[in-house]
C-alpha cells in the first residue's frame, strides 16, 4: 500500500454546523487519497463527496445558514444520507483504493488536510469505520502555513486564485471559480497547499 517515499495520504474535510464542535453536526466530507507526493492513486471518480443528513431540529449557525443555504436544505432532506452511512461509504471506498486495512496501526494512511484536527475530532465523534481505517498521525498543512508566514519566506497561500490553485494542481480538473465552504473544494486547496509549500519552502540542501 505505500509508495517508495511514504505512506498514501487521505485527504478529507467537512462542513459543520457550528464551531462549538461538541455542539457541532457534519453537513458534508469529502475525500481523496493520494500518494505521499501528492499524485492521485484513484480517478476523480473515486473522490467521495456527499451531504450529511442532519438530526431533525439540529440548529445551524447563522454562518452556515447564511453562507450555504443550499447545503443546508439539502441536509436537511430525506434523500441525504445518514451520518452512519456516510461512514460506511468512507470505509468502503478507502478499500477500494488501498484494499483491506493493515493489521498494523502503523502501516495505514495518514489523515491529512488544512486544520485537521476539527476534522479528526468530528471524525472521532461519528465515523469510527472511518477513523479505524487511518494511521494515529496526522499531516496538518496548517502547521506548514503557520511556518511559511512566521518566517516571512512569501506570501498566503490564496486558494480563491484559481490560476495559483491550477499551477499547484497540474492535470487536476480544478474549477475556475473558487467554491467557497465546499468540501471537496477545500480537500483540493490543502493538496494544492501542500504543492506550494513543498516547491517554495520544504528544500533539501
Amino acid at each position: 500500500m505505500q509508495t517508495q517515499s511514504g505512506p498514501p495520504l487521505v485527504w478529507f474535510d467537512t462542513e459543520y454546523t457550528s464551531l462549538e464542535l461538541e455542539q457541532a453536526h457534519l453537513v458534508q466530507v469529502a475525500m481523496v487519497v493520494t500518494d505521499f507526493a501528492g499524485r492521485r492513486l484513484a480517478p476523480p471518480v473515486q473522490d467521495l463527496v456527499t451531504p450529511v443528513r442532519l438530526p431533525e431540529g439540529a440548529p445551524v449557525s447563522e454562518f452556515l445558514a447564511k453562507e450555504c443555504p443550499a447545503l443546508v436544505t439539502v441536509a436537511r432532506g430525506a434523500a441525504a444520507p445518514t451520518v452512519d452511512l456516510v461512514d460506511a461509504q468512507l470505509a468502503a471506498r478507502l478499500d477500494e483504493i488501498l484494499g483491506p486495512a493493515p493489521a498494523k496501526v502503523k502501516d495505514r494512511p495518514i489523515l491529512a488536510g488544512n486544520t485537521i484536527h476539527a476534522d479528526w475530532w468530528l471524525a472521532e465523534k461519528f465515523l469510527p469505520r472511518f477513523l479505524a481505517r487511518l494511521h494515529y498521525r496526522h499531516l496538518d498543512v496548517s502547521a506548514l502555513k503557520i511556518l511559511w508566514l512566521g518566517a516571512k519566506a512569501g506570501p498566503e497561500f490564496n486558494k480563491e486564485d484559481a490560476a495559483l490553485m491550477r499551477a499547484n494542481l497540474p492535470g487536476w480538473d480544478v474549477p475556475a471559480v473558487a467554491q467557497r465552504h465546499d468540501a471537496l473544494y477545500d480537500v483540493m486547496c490543502s493538496i494544492a497547499e501542500l504543492n506550494y509549500y513543498r516547491k517554495n519552502f520544504l528544500r533539501t540542501a
